[in-house]
């Protein structure tokens, strides 16, 4: 955009952004020549739409109509055919030291929220230098939403990003943080592009890339910019980037319609290669897994909610022996497949129920009482549906638990919720009209058969009430104190966050000896060392060792899940002298950990009934 503008007799040392406000019909000209020339991914004209760099016009106080402006500016100037991606560049480009990190922080946050607040398909993180700041940008978004998110480094080719991180590591934690398609732009032509792709075109290959290179290095002749790279060139190194990977193809600085024109004309008869597709559609479409599913559970006689029905709750069942509760996560758009699978496999497993949040960290996810009545149905298999204070009022709340008792389902854990603003969608409003107490007491009133409005039901519903307990903080008799009053609200059983230290377990249950209902002691493997410190130190409730931590760094994929079982198997070793009770926690739907877990629990525990094989530790 901004070399465009510098073509079309625009000066350089003004703000290209303020234009969207002083010549919109001037930026919206030039999103249609693009759009004609062939582009489908429309750039917004915010490149450098954010505090720092518009305060170097005087324009700090018009970040927000700037970026809206851009936005309506590209979306009324292109077909409905075309994405419009709000774009956001680097703050530092480079300079580490030249803003501090609380200011980028706060810059790019600002500038992320208000386009997020307008009708962008996705956003464009772009020519960013170092890996730390386009982490920083990608958490931020990630935090409130999940919106497409491109990520782009500006890159000569040296295989690494100017903090001195090697590319594949950089991609690789980028995946980790939720980005949907990384690649590059800026900085370098095709070729140096080229050398760059190539470095990291085998590091996973489950995301797509993105090219945008300069048409080559510019040339200052007669007083004026000017650069080399013809479209036809561009046309040669799109094939060469597709073949590689790339799924979106661009240009940057120098590029004009007619070099976009060029590679939509070259890309045209292009196909991805036969393996590729395969391979895709093993990765995303959930039919395979979908029909497997759904296969398994035809197969399911109709006695299955009967049996489950006939076996002892979970309270009676803890007194008799270990017995383990799986968490998986309801998954955060439509499609259940892989979260079938994961109950389907841990039902084989022999878990003794599944236990599902209820939009835990606020962010939305599928609802669990849907999902819990499937698995009921469909896979044999026990839910244990939370809920939390957080979404419902006190209709909502009452209404959700006759709807449970309705379908059958007897077993709920009870939560405050973390606050919504802190989710995916921060607008929304926290309720909280009972607390966790109450909403105990009053879940229990329907076993009297009363409402929460005190009349009479005309018959008694049949809940096993169960309370969350954080462990990990300093003061742990306070936390005991507080457990207590639950118990006196009625609770039946206690679920805690995991537990990853081998001292804490002895120490927690010397702690609640006194108390009448038993604990569920939590464990969660870890999945790599980023899983690691940001459930250290971004997730409340949650400590992890020095020692663990240690562990886990730097590891990641296969190599961190294993470490990650490791140490659970560790964890478990210890916490099953002390509790008969083990809540698991799934990982990122990882449900194969969980798996290995609760056989070695059963194996650890001699539970011939099973004829289990050995797992090993």
């Amino acid at each position: 955009m901004g070399t465009y503008l510098y073509q079309m007799g625009f000066p350089v040392g003004i703000s290209y952004e303020e234009l969207n406000l002083l010549q919109p019909e001037k930026i919206a000209e030039v999103h249609r020549r693009y759009y004609e020339a062939g582009a489908r991914l429309i750039e917004t004209n915010t490149f450098s739409a954010n505090r720092e760099k518009l305060s170097k016009y005087g324009l700090e106080n018009e970040v927000e109509a700037i970026n809206r402006a851009g936005v309506e500016l590209a979306r009324n100037a292109v077909g409905s055919d075309a994405y419009v991606v709000g774009a956001i560049g680097s703050i530092r480009a480079g300079r580490r030291k030249n803003v501090r990190t609380s200011k980028v922080k706060e810059d790019l946050r600002q500038q992320i929220e208000v386009l997020l607040d307008t009708q962008v398909d996705g956003l464009l993180l772009e020519s960013f230098y170092d890996l730390e700041e386009l982490l920083l940008a990608l958490k931020l978004i990630r935090k409130v939403s999940s919106i497409p998110v491109i990520c782009q480094f500006a890159t000569e080719g040296t295989g690494m990003t100017h903090d001195g991180i090697p590319l594949e590591e950089a991609f690789d934690k980028l995946k980790q943080h939720g980005a949907d398609v990384i690649g590059f732009n800026c900085r370098s032509g095709p070729n140096g592009l080229l050398r760059s792709l190539e470095k990291v075109a085998d590091v996973d290959g489950t995301l797509p890339f993105s090219v945008f290179p300069n048409a080559g290095i510019p040339d200052y002749v007669d007083g004026r910019y000017s650069y080399a790279a013809t479209p036809e060139y561009f046309a040669e190194t799109a094939l060469k980037f597709a073949q590689l990977g790339a799924r979106i193809i661009g240009g940057c600085c120098g590029t004009t319609p007619e070099h976009i024109g060029a590679i939509a004309g070259r890309l045209q008869s292009y196909s991805v290669p036969l393996e590729d597709v395969k391979r895709l559609r093993r990765e995303q479409a959930p039919g395979p897994v979908v029909s497997e599913v759904k296969a398994s559970a035809a197969a399911i006689p109709s006695a299955a909610e009967e049996s489950l029905a006939e076996e002892p709750n979970l309270v009676e069942l803890v007194k008799q022996r270990h017995t383990v509760i799986v968490e998986l996560d309801p998954p955060t758009d439509l499609d259940i497949g892989r979260f079938m699978e994961g109950a389907k496999a841990l039902k084989e497993a022999h878990v003794d129920a599944l236990t599902m949040a209820d939009n835990s960290l606020a962010v939305t996810r599928m609802s669990n009482l849907a999902l819990g009545s499937l698995i009921r149905e469909r896979v044999g298999i026990r839910p244990l549906i939370h809920i939390a204070c957080r979404d419902r009022n006190m209709i909502g709340t009452q209404s959700h638990m006759m709807g449970l008792h309705a379908l059958g389902i007897d077993h709920v854990l009870a939560v405050t919720g973390d606050p919504a603003k802190f989710g995916d969608l921060p607008g929304s409003s926290s309720v909280y009209d009972l607390t966790s107490f109450e909403i105990i007491r009053m879940i229990k009133q329907l076993n009297e058969g009363i409402a929460f409005s005190g009349k009479q039901l005309k018959e008694k519903a049949n809940f096993i009430v169960g309370a969350a307990f954080n462990p990990n903080v300093k003061y742990l008799d306070k936390a005991v104190q507080r457990l207590e009053r639950k118990v006196e609200a009625g609770a039946d059983y206690i679920m805690t966050q995991p537990v990853y230290g081998l001292e804490q377990f002895a120490k927690i249950r010397e702690a609640t000896k006194h108390l009448s209902i038993p604990i569920f002691i939590g464990i969660m493997p870890l999945a790599s060392g980023n899983n690691a410190e940001y459930l250290h130190n971004e997730v409340p409730g949650i400590q992890l060792s020095d020692e663990v931590r240690q562990r886990m760094k730097g590891l990641s994929g296969a190599e961190g899940r294993a470490m990650g079982v490791q140490i659970a198997k560790e964890l478990l070793d210890e916490a099953m002298k002390h509790f008969n009770g083990i809540y698991l926690m799934t990982p990122f739907l990882s449900y194969g950990m969980t798996v290995k877990l609760t056989q070695y629990v059963w194996e650890k525990s001699n539970r011939r009934d099973l004829h289990l094989s050995p797992v090993g530790k």
